[in-house]
């Protein structure tokens, strides 16, 4: 008996910093319930962040025992190099959000302590998600992720915008969900089984059935839905400019990292890329993405809504990588995203430092907020600056290196029209991107002030987005350890 409860904790061993969130939620809620105080909250969950991710790092270099497991397909989770790379990120993103939060709720009056319990809740499903390779676990994971960010979404309800954002993503994503649970539904009533390497199996036997293409479509928007790549993109915006700024900033890292990990693993583990079908409905979506995403950003005066649409545009690059190259799409894609995802923080960063739950005209969003900024705050600027160069795809910047890598993955799988098509998109992207950076440089009639309270929280945020911006710029000049490091992220 001892022996089988030994070889049961090995085998938890590897989802350690999985378990240490888990243990960091019950421990902020027994911290809520002796006494509210938003420091202390917000210690447990960033030490409780911070232990999970040096666990992981140290399982990762060996330093830690990781027991040995092996995938299988009877498995509803695996932890992988793939997994380990986007849990990584998940949780620095994570870790990147809290402390954003810290600096924005400092004036708020109402509970500040639900904000990080729903945020630990939502980084457990993102780090579930990544690791999922069974159907069930696939939608308990999402929803996981999902749920939290209603709350989290709307959290600032006293701003009808915040209440507004909750509520359509609520209703469109249960929508989503359902759409997904249909799909998977008429998969396992062609395929019978719920698992993905056994989708693999039986695919050659099954390539041209009506219902399995109709449940991988419908998967398919659901997943679309989730990244918000177009023609599903219609909330992006409006959520992330309801949003608390913070909340946006985890929105478009942590979720869009999960979610495209998740998708990553389900196409290859079940080769459903290997359906005609399949690769020209993510052909369409990526095209759309980008062409919708770039123009509509065009528009735009609110900061916030700049960056949803950029955001859609980015998802499409990433797709046209997975149609592109197929199984060989797991690093690369990751790289893209977890670049992705240092630069929304860093972005969504500067309009978290500018902004406040009470601004009495709103948050930092419109581009007017910005205008001469560097005359008021010349790092603020720098950051900005940087994280606008690295999403148009400027050398010298990491995000230089991840659109060139989904060129070179479009010309590899012989794709012409898509990287055409990325070349397009980057090329309208840099109007819209300059534009943002012209305005921190222009000398504004009257200076629009913003809240600085809270000195120590702003302090620690502006840490946060300089080294960010530091990982940006050490990437984009020194690519090849960033290279090196996403090799790894491959599927087993």
């Amino acid at each position: 008996m001892n022996n089988i409860t030994m070889n049961d904790l090995m085998e938890l061993l590897p989802y350690a910093p999985i378990i240490i969130v888990v243990i960091t939620v019950l421990a902020v809620m027994i911290a809520i319930a002796i006494k509210r105080s938003h420091m202390v909250t917000a210690a447990i969950t960033v030490a409780g962040l911070n232990i999970g991710l040096f666990t992981l790092i140290g399982q990762m270099l060996g330093i830690v025992n990781s027991g040995n497991i092996m995938p299988n397909a009877e498995q509803l989770f695996v932890i992988d190099n793939f997994a380990q790379f986007n849990m990584v990120v998940i949780f620095i993103c994570a870790l990147a959000c809290c402390t954003l939060s810290y600096a924005y709720l400092a004036n708020l009056k109402d509970n500040k302590d639900e904000l990080y319990l729903l945020m630990l809740l939502s980084t457990i499903g993102a780090l579930l998600m990544v690791s999922a390779q069974h159907m069930a676990s696939f939608f308990m994971s999402l929803e996981m992720l999902s749920v939290p960010l209603y709350g989290l979404l709307a959290y600032t309800y006293m701003r009808s915008r915040s209440l507004e954002s909750g509520l359509k993503y609520l209703v469109l994503s249960a929508t989503a969900s359902a759409t997904l649970l249909m799909g998977m539904a008429f998969i396992y009533a062609e395929v019978g089984s719920l698992a993905f390497k056994p989708i693999s199996m039986m695919l050659t036997n099954l390539f041209e059935s009506p219902l399995l293409i109709l449940g991988a479509a419908m998967m398919m928007f659901g997943i679309a839905f989730k990244l918000s790549a177009a023609p599903f993109h219609m909330w992006t915006p409006d959520v992330y400019e309801g949003a608390p700024a913070p909340i946006a900033t985890f929105l478009a890292s942590v979720s869009k990292v999960a979610m495209m990990a998740l998708a990553v693993r389900f196409l290859i583990d079940t080769s459903l890329l290997a359906l005609p079908s399949v690769q020209m409905l993510l052909m369409v979506m990526a095209t759309l993405s980008i062409l919708v995403g770039n123009l509509l950003a065009i528009r735009q005066t609110s900061l916030k809504r700049l960056l949803g649409y950029s955001s859609i545009a980015h998802m499409g690059y990433v797709l046209i990588v997975i149609v592109s190259i197929g199984a060989a799409a797991d690093s690369i894609s990751s790289m893209y995203m977890a670049i992705y995802a240092f630069t929304s923080i860093g972005a969504f960063g500067v309009v978290t430092l500018m902004s406040s739950p009470y601004r009495l005209s709103g948050e930092a969003d419109e581009l007017t907020h910005y205008q001469g900024l560097f005359w008021r705050r010349p790092v603020l600027t720098a950051v900005m600056t940087i994280m606008m160069l690295s999403l148009a795809g400027i050398p010298l910047t990491a995000g230089f290196i991840t659109k060139l890598f989904a060129i070179l993955s479009a010309v590899q799988g012989t794709h012409w029209f898509l990287a055409a098509m990325i070349i397009l998109g980057s090329a309208i992207g840099l109007f819209y991107y300059l534009r943002v950076m012209l305005t921190l440089f222009k000398r504004p009639k009257q200076f629009i002030e913003f809240d600085v309270s809270g000195q120590w929280g702003i302090r620690m945020g502006g840490i946060m987005v300089i080294a960010v911006t530091a990982i940006i710029v050490f990437f984009g000049v020194l690519p090849n350890s960033m290279i090196e490091w996403a090799s790894l992220a491959r599927i087993w």
